[in-house]
């Protein structure tokens, strides 16, 4: 079912643009929590709002949405690896200082449509325009040739992706659009960004808040790793040495 905006939220913002030249985004999100358990598969986020112009009339032409779902920043050390002699090895790597966890973009139309290229980057909208501020000391193709293979191992995995008809418009007030969270998301704080664009040029902009965390026993053992590094890393050792200590008591009991 279609979430609604409630017209009693209209009409409290409306009053408030009565002397603004310029159109505000009112968004919401389908969940401001999600919990990661051990039967977690996925989930999909509903991102939704409206856009309240400035006398309630909207324009007579083609109005564009933009919705971004961003993760905690990280940085991140991204290898390559060669065969030599039938053995995967790690020839070179290069480190990215504010590569984002997870990156999804969904919009009514391709960016490249949206936006020029300059414009594009400094909203970082769009894969190709993400700032992952690179290390540095390495030549330009070298830094090119890491950030595609970074962009495609993350792009396989769902953690980047790109909608670019991800946006559905009613009436150029009512919008929605819906991304995609994998099993595998990193856990922090997310931001959903949605910027309304306006002949090239975006002309409002808001934010919101997701916090994706794990609970239950998944919960304590990242808590556990967390604040006690030391004797998290003894107990794996023994329970790795005490597992395959059974598997060989087991194997030789059948055989």
């Amino acid at each position: 079912m279609k979430p609604r905006i409630s017209p009693l939220l209209i009409a409290l913002v409306a009053p408030l643009l009565i002397g603004a030249d310029k159109p505000v985004l009112v968004p919401d999100i389908s969940a401001r929590e999600v919990q990661i358990r051990y039967s977690f598969s996925g989930a999909q986020l509903l991102l939704f709002g409206a856009v309240v112009y400035p006398g309630g009339r909207p324009p007579d032409h083609q109005v564009d949405i933009a919705v971004v779902l961003r993760g905690p920043v990280q940085p991140i050390l991204v290898r390559e690896k060669i065969r030599i002699a039938g053995i995967w090895m790690n020839a070179d790597s290069n480190r990215f200082r504010s590569a984002p966890s997870f990156y999804a973009v969904a919009s009514s139309r391709p960016i490249a449509d949206l936006l020029d290229e300059r414009t594009a980057a400094i909203y970082e909208l769009g894969l190709h325009n993400l700032q992952l501020s690179p290390g540095g000391g390495a030549l330009p193709e070298k830094e090119r040739r890491f950030e595609a293979g970074l962009l495609d191992l993350r792009s396989r995995h769902r953690l980047y992706s790109e909608y670019p008809h991800g946006v559905e418009i009613n009436g150029g007030v009512l919008y929605r659009a819906v991304i995609t969270i994998p099993s595998q998301v990193p856990v922090g704080t997310y931001t959903a960004e949605t910027f309304l664009i306006d002949r090239h040029k975006v002309i409002a902009a808001a934010t919101r808040d997701i916090q994706i965390d794990k609970s239950g026993f998944e919960r304590y053992v990242a808590l556990a790793a967390r604040r006690h590094r030391f004797l998290y890393g003894l107990t794996c050792v023994a329970l790795s040495l005490f597992l395959g200590w059974a598997a060989a008591a087991a194997f030789r009991r059948r055989f």
